[in-house]
């Protein structure tokens, strides 16, 4: 039977990997469980196992600005230390990452084999984990981007607007940023299948299809939550200004799948409806 390590096992994507991949010979690791920047503590957990995915990551966009040597250290030393390790076993690895590699200046998604030209403190570690993880096991290593997740465990976009349904008549959400919304469990499926395939290794996008802005986003949201979506109004980037840039444009291309034999991730407005009805963030 495959051997599978998930990282990141407490976060959203990370339990939901646990669900889709019950019933198979997982161990999952939290951040306690295992520190992926210590290189010997990676290497002797991955002895023995055929597949690792890991989900471990410094996502704070924000903090990231200030903190960039503690963001580069989980999401590009540790995706090293996982990929080496791989390639000592003999293990597959899927390596997450996001669209944040990219400048988001484009206005066409963006193909799996675009340059990287990220725009944040995290966009730029998060690429440096991708170069790093290709350069260390080129040959077993899965990088699966992905965008805008939202889902059962942990804060995300979704529950944050129900949240702020319940207190506010109205709310106001950018129209100017443009992406994919994604349901991690709709993730955690995809990247199950991929693991079961004969899938060359290289770069999936994971994200939803389609495409919508975040006003586009809450407005959907409310729908599916039974309420008025006219309580969300239209406003722009300048009224929420943040530390770190955030990519106007994150629509990623999902022409790698095709090329693999595989199928991209449905509509996201299909993908919404059906995590409203499993309550995923409600």
């Amino acid at each position: 039977m495959t051997r599978i390590i998930i990282t990141g096992a407490n976060g959203m994507l990370g339990r939901d990997l646990q669900a889709v991949f019950a019933g198979r010979d997982v161990t999952a690791f939290s951040r306690a469980d295992l520190d992926i920047t210590d290189r010997d503590s990676v290497i002797d957990a991955v002895a023995g196992h055929d597949v690792v995915i890991n989900a471990a990551a410094y996502t704070n966009v924000d903090d990231a600005e200030t903190n960039e040597e503690a963001a580069l250290a989980t999401n590009a030393l540790g995706a090293e230390n996982l990929a080496v390790a791989a390639a000592l076993s003999g293990a597959r690895l899927v390596q997450i990452s996001t669209d944040y590699v990219f400048d988001g200046t484009a206005n066409e998604p963006y193909d799996e084999d675009t340059n990287l030209r990220p725009v944040s403190a995290y966009g730029r570690t998060k690429a440096e984990g991708e170069r790093r993880t290709r350069a260390a096991h080129p040959d077993g290593s899965y990088i699966v981007r992905t965008a805008w997740l939202y889902g059962a465990h942990g804060p995300n976009f979704a529950r944050t607007m129900l949240r702020l349904a319940e207190t506010h008549a109205s709310v106001s959400v950018v129209t100017d940023q443009v992406g994919q919304p994604t349901w991690s469990m709709d993730l955690a499926g995809q990247i199950l299948r991929l693991v079961d395939s004969a899938a060359p290794a290289g770069i999936y996008h994971g994200t939803n299809s389609g495409q919508a802005s975040w006003f586009d986003f809450a407005r959907a949201v409310f729908e599916t939550a039974g309420l008025d979506p006219e309580r969300v109004g239209p406003t722009d980037s300048a009224a929420f200004v943040r530390p770190a840039p955030r990519p106007a444009y994150s629509v990623l291309g999902h022409n790698g799948w095709a090329r693999a034999g595989l199928a991209p991730m449905r509509p996201w407005r299909d993908a919404l409806e059906e995590a409203a009805a499993t309550g995923a963030f409600g």
